[in-house]
């Protein structure tokens, strides 16, 4: 009976579902080691990659940042100053602040400052990491069109 849990590849970038090689999205540890990211479809997560998962999940789960961040994502430039998201959200300057950081903190987003003014784009590694864990390696190999 064949395995239904993933295996690895001789590309460690790469993971073997089934037929489908597709790529293994790798995170930006907080200790700045790349991490790789698993589906939750394909094999049960440990704790510690759970608990990394949910940072990042928890942070959009509230609809403030969730809007903040689809708001820094639709930018036509790849980003956009923090001075530049307080009308759009409709919040006050420190709580879009607050917001702000509880997504850079879950590493959604990566920041700079420049003078006075602090700019914001989505991280798209995590982003790929937390789409890649709710989907099984079928349905990543069938969204990114890869071949067998």
């Amino acid at each position: 009976m064949p395995s239904i849990l993933p295996t690895l590849s001789t590309d460690v970038n790469m993971i073997c579902m089934g037929k489908k090689t597709v790529p293994m999205p790798v995170v930006e540890s907080s200790s700045g080691e790349e991490e790789v990211c698993c589906s939750i479809l394909a094999a049960p997560l440990d704790e510690s990659d759970a608990k990394e998962l949910a940072r990042g999940f928890a942070a959009l789960a509230d609809p403030a940042r969730l809007r903040l961040f689809s708001l820094i994502a639709a930018q036509p430039e790849g980003e956009v100053c923090a001075c530049a998201l307080v009308e759009p959200l409709g919040r006050s300057q420190p709580t879009v602040s607050h917001h702000l950081r509880v997504l850079y903190e879950a590493g959604l987003v990566d920041r700079e400052k420049r003078g006075t003014w602090v700019w914001y784009w989505v991280a798209p590694a995590r982003l790929e990491a937390l789409r890649f864990a709710l989907t099984s390696g079928e349905s990543v190999a069938a969204v990114g069109g890869l071949a067998d």
